[in-house]
Order: C-alpha cells, then sequence, then structure tokens
C-alpha cells in the first residue's frame, strides 16, 4: 500500500488528536521556522533505511540482535567530541561482547543525533510557588527556568545539532573508529570497577578468549563471515527464511513478505561497523518536514503478498513514490502518544522507515493487534520493533498475552526489551534512579517467557551514556543510594553508566553461553 492510496500525506495527521504538541507564542514565527526545515538536506539516506530495514527483518527471523541505547534526552551541550566518542565506544564494547556471546550478529541503533524532546505527564510544574512551562527537552525550551518559552528557532537548532553529531559519528567510523584491527581506539576493557573477584574472573575469561580470537582473525588475514554484525548487506543478500518456522508460530507460505530494498555496497566487515540513528517521533511539525517523498521500483508481487504469502523478486515493478522521515533511520512511538486515533498514529503509518513502539501495562492485547494493522498493513518482517517495558513485577503478568496475540497474526515484529523504563523509582529526596537488579530481573524474566512461548527476545533497548555517572545503583561497581550525588547528571531518566551497560553486556553474553550448553539462566 503505497502513501497516496491511503490517503495519507505529511501532514495528515493534523486532522487528528494530537498529544504532546507545542504551543507556541508566536505562530508566525513558527511557520518561518517549518518553511526552511522543509528546505534543509536529508540528514539520512533511504538506502540507509532501506539496509536498516533488512537487518530488522534478520532480527525478526532470529538471525540477528539489535542494541539500541543512548541517552534519555540528549541535550544540545552532548553536540561535542568526548560525549559522541564515549557513547559511540560504549555501543560497540556491548555489542562486541554481546556478538560474543550470542554467535550472531549485533544490529546497532543509537538513540542519539535527534533524541533531543521529552514527553512530559504535563505541560507546566510548579517551582518556588510559580506554574511555569515544563522543560520538554532542548528541541522546545531550556532547563534554566528563565528560559522555558517554547521558541521555536530551537527546532532548528535540533537539525544542526543532529548533523553535527551524525556526521561527526560517520566521520569517526569511516576513518577507522571501529576497525576491529585497530582495537586501541574503542576496545580497551577495563573491569577494574569489578568488586567482586568471582565476576571480574567471569568477565576476564571473556574478554580474553574474545580478544585471542580477534588477534587470531587479524594473524591469518581472515575476513569471514559477517562477524560484527555490521550488516553491510549487498544487493544480493538473501534471508534465512527456513528459520521463520520457529519464529512466533509462522509457518512457510504465511501471510507477510520481506523487504525488497537496494542496497549500498557492502565494506569491510573487520573496518567498520553500520550505526543507525534513532529517535521519539513526537513533535510532529519537526518530524513532518523532515518526511521527503521519493520514487521507488515497487515489485508486483509485494502487493500480492498480503493475499497470497509471495516473496518479493517474482513479479514485476512499476514506479512508485513512498515517505522517508530522513531526520532519522528509526523512529519510535511512546507509550503516551499511540492512541489508534490520534496523530501520531496517523503520521507514522504513512513511512517506509521502521517503527517501534513502546508496550507497557495499559496497552490491551487486542489494541496491540488494531495498531500492528495500521502501521503494518502489509506484514512486512521486521516493520515494527515491539519494546516492551513492563517493570520486573508486571512483566510476568502481561508480556505472554501479548506475544500470544501476536503470534495469531501474521505480523513478524522484533521483540525487543526496555527493562528500564517500568522500573524507575523516586527517592524520598525526589531524585529519581533505577535498580541495576529490577533492569536484570525484568530482563532475565522477558528471555525465560519468550522462550516458554516459543518466541524469541530479539532485541534489548536501554537508556545508557558512555560517562561515569552516578544514577542507577547497583551493578559490579555496587553502586548505593548514597553514591548518587558523586556524579548524577541527568536532566530526565537515570541512565547506565559505561561499567553498568557492560555489566547488561557481560550477563546477556553469558546467557547466551549458557543457552548453546543447555543451562539456560540470566
Amino acid at each position: 500500500m503505497t502513501a497516496s492510496e491511503s490517503n495519507w500525506n505529511p501532514d495528515s495527521w493534523r486532522t487528528k488528536p494530537a498529544k504532546q504538541q507545542v504551543e507556541y507564542d508566536d505562530p508566525e514565527e513558527l511557520q518561518q521556522v517549518l518553511g526552511k526545515l522543509k528546505t534543509l538536506p536529508p540528514l539520512v539516506r533511504p538506502e540507509e533505511v532501506d539496509s536498516l530495514r533488512i537487518l530488522l527483518a534478520q532480527c525478526a527471523l532470529g538471525q540477528k540482535f539489535l542494541l539500541q541505547g543512548g541517552d534519555c534526552a540528549e541535550l544540545f551541550d552532548y553536540c561535542s567530541s568526548e560525549p559522541i566518542e564515549n557513547k559511540l565506544k560504549v555501543l560497540l564494547q556491548m555489542s562486541l561482547v554481546m556478538i560474543w556471546g550470542a554467535r550472531t550478529g549485533v544490529v546497532r541503533i543509537a538513540r542519539m543525533g535527534g533524541q533531543y524532546a521529552k514527553p512530559r505527564s504535563k505541560p507546566t510544574e510548579i517551582v518556588d510557588g510559580q506554574e511555569i512551562n515544563a522543560f520538554r527537552g532542548h528541541n522546545i525550551n531550556g532547563f534554566d527556568i528563565k528560559d522555558r518559552r517554547a521558541d521555536p528557532q530551537r527546532l532548528l537548532g535540533a537539525y544542526f545539532h543532529s548533523a553535527a553529531t551524525m556526521n561527526y559519528v560517520r566521520a569517526l567510523l569511516s576513518s577507522g573508529f571501529a576497525d576491529l584491527h585497530n582495537p586501541n581506539k574503542w576496545s580497551q576493557f577495563s573491569l577494574e570497577h569489578v568488586r567482586k573477584s568471582e565476576t571480574r574472573r567471569e568477565y576476564e575469561e571473556v574478554v580474553t578468549n574474545m580478544l585471542d580470537s580477534l588477534s587470531f582473525m587479524r594473524t591469518i588475514g581472515a575476513d569471514p563471515f559477517d562477524y560484527d554484525g555490521s550488516g553491510r548487506p549487498d544487493g544480493n543478500m538473501r534471508l534465512d527464511v527456513s528459520k521463520r518456522q520457529s519464529m512466533n508460530g509462522a509457518v512457510p507460505g504465511a501471510n507477510y513478505h520481506l523487504p525488497k530494498v537496494n542496497l549500498p555496497p557492502p565494506n569491510g566487515i573487520l573496518n567498520t561497523i553500520s550505526l543507525y540513528m534513532s529517535h521519539e517521533g513526537l513533535h510532529l511539525d519537526y518530524e513532518s518536514c523532515l518526511t521527503r517523498p521519493y520514487p521507488v521500483e515497487e515489485d508486483s508481487s509485494t502487493r500480492r503478498s498480503s493475499m497470497h504469502g509471495s516473496q518479493p523478486g517474482s513479479g514485476t515493478s512499476s514506479p512508485s513514490t513512498k515517505y522517508y522521515n530522513v531526520g532519522a533511520h528509526f523512529l519510535w512511538i511512546g507509550d503516551r502518544t499511540r492512541e489508534l486515533t490520534g496523530a501520531h498514529i496517523e503520521y507514522f503509518r504513512g513511512l517506509v522507515n521502521p517503527i517501534g513502539v513502546k508496550v507497557g501495562p495499559t496497552m490491551e492485547p487486542e489494541e496491540l493487534i488494531r495498531l500492528l494493522d495500521i502501521l503494518d498493513p502489509n506484514h512486512e518482517v521486521g516493520k515494527i520493533t515491539l519494546i516492551t517495558r513492563f517493570g520486573q513485577h508486571k512483566v510476568e503478568q502481561y508480556l505472554k498475552q501479548h506475544i500470544e496475540a501476536v503470534q495469531a497474526t501474521d505480523h513478524r515484529v522484533v521483540w525487543c526489551c526496555d527493562p528500564m523504563h517500568g522500573n524507575t523509582q523516586v527517592l524520598q529526596n525526589g531524585v529519581k534512579t533505577r535498580h541495576f537488579e529490577a533492569i536484570l530481573a525484568e530482563l532475565s524474566k522477558t528471555f525465560r517467557i519468550h522462550k516458554d512461548c516459543g518466541s524469541q527476545l530479539a532485541g534489548l533497548h536501554v537508556e545508557v551514556t558512555g560517562d561515569r555517572v552516578t544514577e542507577c545503583v547497583g551493578g559490579s561497581m555496587e553502586l548505593s543510594q548514597a553514591d548518587l550525588s558523586t556524579n548524577y547528571q541527568t536532566y530526565c531518566d537515570p541512565r547506565l553508566n559505561y561499567e553498568q551497560s557492560l555489566d547488561v553486556a557481560f550477563l546477556i553474553a553469558k546467557y547466551f553461553g549458557r543457552e548453546r550448553s543447555g543451562t539456560n539462566s540470566l
């Protein structure tokens, strides 16, 4: 289904009720800014989006694992070389450890280069007895109470800070920052933070074996299979659909299809990686300005596949126009904006981009299926990533029914666990934190429930930073509530620091290792 066939356009959302949108005191200035945004060049290319579509289809089929991580809400000040390098470093290290443990490629998506908006439960807040605008993120207003006016110029600031961030990431990756032949730039695994000697020995064994394998590969000049999960597949790559029978109850000939895309040529697998950018699609004025039409060759079998289960490539091609959001590779819909008849769902349903949907305890299984039918009417494998965030005490109550509801359809989604948002705790002094043990508990239960349902958890969504902040308690550093004031930096929700992020990666690697040995526990 094309956007034109469904009476969709980038502004059709304006006919629907919109939540979390911003009221500006100067509509004329806003329109001038939006007009400028529409003329600015894309931040990402459609071909890059298509590459990610293929990789997420592989995640949905159990062939790769998704790692999505970054800040809760970026600040413009984070657009600087050191914060960008630190976030890139921790994502690379986490993915390498997970690749080693899972023996599968990892698809890396950063919450970065555009994650400036912050949803709020109320548009205002009380400070010192005065009602003022709430802080909505740096693309709307400032954190300082004197800077709470919704300023349209900040939308341009968001675009240019996103552009600068993405440009620097591209420069780093193209210049060998992630080169496994020269790991000194980013892969120095310091384990000094691990306090328990037994845990440190386990981590050291993983790191030693992993680096020995890399050294052996470099020695023999090997460049074998898609080892690093960079997933720069060429146009001839075929998805292994023989695995689909074990995924979510799928059977051969089911009513879904794989994406047909044109992909760029591959890079050297050990020389670089692919990193995709994402943010929550919250501010629809901004998103619609960066939604552009592109002519594509559409295989006629793609349209028939929803009826006959055929795969692309067996029909004739015809030109059509499809819309890509070129401000990010991947966008997600938050728990506050997923109303079926709302503006956000109307906007997202017309995009080619892969889409994430946050799924929490308030989502009814029937509502979830109706949502999938709207966002994924053609049953494209991996089109939708369901990011579950129930909390450790509710995941067993709700996750199974959501899995079974999806299994009864022809939607082939990427199941991804966000073990952080449902486990936020506010202390008596008003400080937000999260307990590492609660994060681990929800992740462990999610792995088990998927396995019991004949499904597969295929992704992890976490709020992390490469800096040594003290915002979450626990982990191998054994941080306590008393340690939070040491370096509590977040303006939004608490993030895992560098060491705690690696803890998660090591524990997932350990889980997959035990799965292979038949002792499955996390």
